[in-house]
């Protein structure tokens, strides 16, 4: 049963008295710079007035922060290799402490069909993580646990939970639930509610569990610049290019790379930037050399998120050429590409996932399909062609996404979802 705690607070707002659950957020790592998304939706929350609690399953991430995530983090408490003592413990602990609950949890959760073997590694480390997230969770007055992903930290979530009776939710993106693990059905059912961040997976998540349909609430991310200069479009050749993003395999660059080739070859004047890092460089820069695109490809390296504005008004178009994997993987929403609209910047996208309730085509920007190199090719020749038309497009996009991904509006509702939802109150 869960402990009685005596730490609720009745917060205030500006729209006055709201009761907000004491809430948990439990990624892998926190704060990681490459969830930059995440890492402003815990503080947009908690500068609304919510009590916000940061846990990180594995260590801490040490590269690469942030003043901001460097100063948050030490009050972030962490698991990871150190932690594995005190994890043996704790699983011991719950075994005297609630015997058939332990039990029930080990028949359940270990025992899946995991989509792969880094799946099932991250899953079982999650499940045993959960037993001391209990403690923690118990400790620390948590009132909610949320899991800002689907996979592995959702289970840890749904671990802590059942220990302790705290009710949790989990948000659910792109890769964590494409293709979905061996027990996303069950954490859905087992879920106070389930965040989506685009329309596109409330379809794929009431396939998976149709009795959970009801569970399923869509709110959209905020922004994560607070700049929004525009972009300079002098459209000159040669024209300048960006894309900017993860190395992984869900992007598509390879593809990219295909279509600057075929444009090197058709006598198009431009430059590409292809920045960011990832498990793929290797892979890239090979394809980069035997393309012979030395000359007009640059891979400048990962990009602190504060320098992205300077290169978003830096460029004639951004690309974001995400394509689906064979294991199902994909992106959502990549947040760059709202990023990108937020300067102004014109979009080429593929028309994958939630990308077309930002990108429409010949309206906020322009989509082709994946895995295609020359419609990639001819998009880009067609955007740089006719400057008026990217630039209308641009401004439109902007338009979008300034009301889409509103940090204000999108704050708001993520707040009352959980107040809703764990206490059946709101703000009016």
């Amino acid at each position: 049963m869960r402990r009685s705690n005596d730490r609720s607070l009745l917060l205030t707002n500006k729209r006055g008295d709201v009761r907000y659950p004491k809430t948990a957020y439990v990624p892998l790592w926190f704060p990681l710079p490459s969830e930059t998304f995440i890492f402003r939706e815990f503080l947009n929350l908690r500068a609304l007035g919510m009590d916000m609690a940061g846990y990180s399953i594995y260590g801490p991430a040490r590269k690469r922060l942030s003043p901001q995530m460097r100063e948050l983090q030490p009050e972030v408490r962490t698991l990871g290799i150190r932690a594995t003592g005190e994890i043996l413990s704790n699983l011991l602990y719950w075994k005297k402490r609630d015997p058939k609950t332990t039990a029930h949890l080990w028949k359940t959760v270990p025992f899946r069909r995991w989509s792969y073997l880094e799946a099932a590694g991250e899953n079982m480390w999650c499940f045993a993580a959960g037993f001391t997230l209990a403690r923690y969770y118990e400790e620390d007055g948590i009132e909610h646990i949320h899991s800002p992903w689907a996979n592995g930290p959702a289970t840890a979530a749904w671990v802590a939970s059942t220990l302790t009776g705290i009710p949790f939710s989990f948000s659910a993106r792109a890769g964590d639930i494409f293709p979905p693990d061996g027990a996303l059905a069950e954490k859905m059912r087992a879920a106070r509610f389930i965040r989506v961040n685009n329309a596109a997976n409330i379809a794929h998540l009431s396939e998976i569990a149709p009795d959970c349909r009801d569970k399923i609430h869509l709110v959209y991310n905020s922004l994560t610049l607070s700049k929004q200069e525009p972009a300079r479009l002098e459209m000159k050749p040669p024209y300048k290019l960006l894309a900017l993003g993860r190395f992984a395999r869900t992007k598509g660059y390879d593809y990219l790379l295909m279509a600057c080739k075929n444009l090197k070859e058709r006598g198009f004047p431009f430059k590409l930037t292809l920045a960011g890092s990832g498990f793929q460089e290797p892979k890239l820069k090979r394809l980069w050399k035997s393309l012979d695109l030395t000359d007009v490809v640059e891979f400048p390296g990962y990009v602190t998120h504060d320098k992205v504005t300077q290169l978003m008004i830096d460029h004639d178009v951004f690309i974001m050429p995400s394509i689906i994997h064979k294991t199902g993987d994909r992106d959502g929403i990549p947040n760059v590409i709202m990023e990108a609209l937020s300067h102004r910047l014109p979009v080429i996208a593929t028309a994958i996932s939630g990308i077309p309730e930002v990108i429409e085509n010949n309206v906020t920007g322009l989509l082709r399909p994946e895995k295609n190199p020359a419609a990639l090719a001819e998009a880009i020749r067609a955007m740089c062609a006719d400057p008026v038309r990217a630039k209308a497009m641009a401004e439109a996009g902007q338009e979008r996404v300034l009301a889409m991904f509103d940090t204000a509006t999108n704050t708001k509702q993520l707040a009352t979802l959980y107040a809703d939802q764990i206490f059946g109150t709101s703000s009016q």
